[in-house]
């Protein structure tokens, strides 16, 4: 190997010379090695980016196509034994729900808290007639979204009561010279309670119908393959919406702030994930 010498510099000198230029080498080197790492970065981010765009077109795709499904007016989720459990989200829903949709097998859910939705388990369509023993744990869930779409959410509230009864036990009927408002029901007989019931909500996508679903933890865990649950909090219900469309947003399911805010109870949150 040759090298070239300054004979004008001292052998310390041309050493020193040598020595810097690989110095700057070394660092050009190094800043390519850099660029190319982040050239690299960059160009995974873009397929990222590219797929969920993909992803986010197709389901807006079909999102515009489905027909929406007669439950979705009302509030709603599917219990962990698959069976619907439907909400009113005001008073002429309460109303509607309980004249219109629930039927003599389904089974009624109220909580005794001030504000509480009007409730129903629906029974499964092919009993023909035949009554049904709804399981445990749809029970359990269906007075977990009584109470948690009642007043307690916003009242801070750990647990909360509820009851449930048969349909024919709820009747439009006051007692003489009273009447009732809109969406206000008597319930006769004896009641099935659920004490010291814990508040619980989460919001998850729903795989099976391409949308949001909201209800209790164990439910939503169960039928939604990307899930983000609600606790109580501090931060606003418009502030959570938010931060919930962000998240989703991040995994390809994109709706609307407003589509968040009609899933959740009144009050303060904070996410658990």
């Amino acid at each position: 190997m040759e090298i070239e010498l300054d004979l004008s510099k001292t052998i310390e000198e041309n050493a020193a010379g040598y020595f810097n230029k690989a110095k700057e080498s070394r660092k050009r080197i190094a800043g390519l090695k850099k660029a190319l790492e982040i050239g690299k970065q960059k160009q995974k981010e873009k397929e990222i980016n590219e797929e969920l765009k993909a992803q986010q077109k197709e389901l807006q795709k079909q999102k515009a196509q489905r027909k929406k499904k007669w439950f979705e007016q009302y509030r709603w989720f599917f219990s962990s034994d698959n069976l619907l459990v439907i909400g009113g989200k005001d008073a002429e829903g309460n109303e509607e729900i309980v004249k219109k949709r629930m039927k003599k097998n389904d089974v009624y859910f109220h909580a005794d808290v001030f504000g509480a939705p009007h409730c129903f388990i629906q029974a499964p369509e092919e009993l023909k007639g035949r009554e049904f023993v709804f399981p445990e744990q749809s029970m359990l869930e269906a007075a977990q979204f009584a109470i948690t779409f009642s007043k307690a959410w916003e009242e801070g509230r750990a647990q909360a009561e509820a009851y449930s009864v048969k349909p024919e036990q709820v009747s439009k009927s006051a007692k003489s010279g009273e009447s009732l408002s809109t969406g206000a029901f008597v319930i006769y007989g004896e009641r099935n309670w659920f004490r010291k019931t814990s508040l619980s909500c989460a919001i998850g996508f729903f795989h099976r119908e391409k949308i949001l679903m909201s209800g209790p933890f164990s439910a939503v865990k169960k039928h939604c393959n990307f899930v983000v649950e609600l606790k109580q909090g501090k931060q606003s219900k418009e502030q959570t919406a938010k931060q919930l469309k962000d998240i989703f947003e991040r995994k390809g399911f994109v709706f609307s702030i407003d589509d968040f805010v009609s899933l959740m109870p009144n009050g303060l949150f904070e996410l658990k994930q």
